[in-house]
């Protein structure tokens, strides 16, 4: 019976011994399994803040060549895409109906000629006794009308004339033409003018950038007609009032364009620096873009050993390096490298 008790004690006591080693193997088997992962601590500092805006090139000033009243078109010289001059020569229009106006102008010299003689006349009856002030008073009253009527006439006669020869207000280019030669005008314009020289982009910035942009500031410009290169332009007008579907203020920048390179409808690229503020800058390989969403995400390493799964703001990319807006507070320390295998609130093994 003794012989028994102590095999017992003895299979009792390696027992024992074996859960003890399975729970430590458990253990080293679990740290074993943590994701390994590379962190780095992360700090804030003065990042320049640049607002970036899209916008499509407009002309300076746009004139609507047409005539006052429906006519036939007789000739045009220009077409669209053409550059033109001040007071060059564009329309001429079909002069049938000057003649008549010409008529009316020199029925009017005529009338008046004969009115003046007889007011002339009465005027010099009255003095010697043989009219009365009443004849004065009425062939007065007829030169007035008279005159008028003269003037009335010789200004549709100018306007005609004007509307028969169109030339261009301002120097620019065609932009638009909408009839051609034996057409009637209509409700269009027969060409449209732009002044190209300057131009202007018109971007919309929002409420909380209102108060950083200003009249006179600079602005850099890029088209991806011409790359990277850079043209400067000058902020000209900021509107007062926001638009009540965009919550967005209009602001105006105007190029030279000098050499004629901007074009109208091109597309382009404007930056305006609005000052510095102080942000949390992490390596771009820390931020994880969320799958089937526009959210991204940063791994924060928690004093406790495990990850905390923070959405983040992304401001400017700045190198190899983005500016948050938010989500990461400074000092906080980031994982770098091994995110695949992360989840929320998990106990990682950080790479020595």
């Amino acid at each position: 019976m003794k012989k028994i008790f102590l095999t017992s004690s003895a299979l009792t006591l390696l027992l024992l011994g074996a859960c003890s080693g399975g729970d430590n193997a458990k253990k080293e088997l679990k740290e074993e399994s943590a994701p390994v992962v590379k962190t780095m601590q992360v700090n804030d500092r003065e990042v320049n803040q640049i607002g970036k805006y899209t916008a499509t090139v407009e002309p300076e000033l746009i004139n609507n060549i047409s005539a006052s009243s429906p006519n036939r078109i007789k000739q045009i010289f220009v077409d669209e895409g053409m550059r033109v001059s001040a007071g060059q020569k564009l329309v001429v229009m079909d002069d049938i109906n000057t003649t008549s106006y010409e008529l009316q102008v020199d029925n009017a010299k005529a009338n008046l000629k004969n009115v003046e003689v007889n007011y002339n006349r009465a005027l010099e009856l009255f003095k010697i006794g043989g009219g009365t002030k009443q004849q004065v008073d009425q062939m007065e009253i007829q030169l007035i009308n008279a005159k008028n009527a003269l003037a009335s006439a010789e200004r549709t006669l100018r306007n005609m004339r004007e509307n028969t020869v169109l030339t261009s207000p301002i120097s620019g280019v065609v932009t638009a033409r909408n009839y051609d030669p034996g057409d009637m005008t209509g409700n269009l314009p027969i060409l449209t003018v732009a002044r190209t020289q300057p131009v202007k982009i018109v971007i919309n910035i929002s409420e909380s950038e209102l108060a950083k942009v200003k009249r006179g500031m600079p602005a850099i410009v890029t088209f991806d007609t011409y790359g990277d290169e850079i043209f400067n332009g000058t902020v000209t007008l900021v509107s007062p009032t926001v638009d009540q579907a965009s919550r967005t203020f209009g602001a105006e920048v105007t190029l030279p364009n000098s050499d004629n390179r901007i074009l109208p409808g091109m597309f382009g690229r404007v930056e305006l620096s609005l000052g510095t503020a102080r942000r949390v800058v992490v390596p771009d390989k820390a931020v994880v873009k969320q799958p089937g969403s526009g959210n991204h995400f940063v791994y924060v390493y928690n004093p406790d050993g495990t990850v905390s799964y923070n959405k983040v703001e992304l401001g400017q990319r700045l190198g190899d390096s983005y500016e948050l807006i938010s989500g990461v507070e400074p000092g906080s320390t980031v994982v770098v490298s091994g995110q695949t295998r992360l989840a929320n609130g998990i106990k990682v093994k950080v790479s020595k």
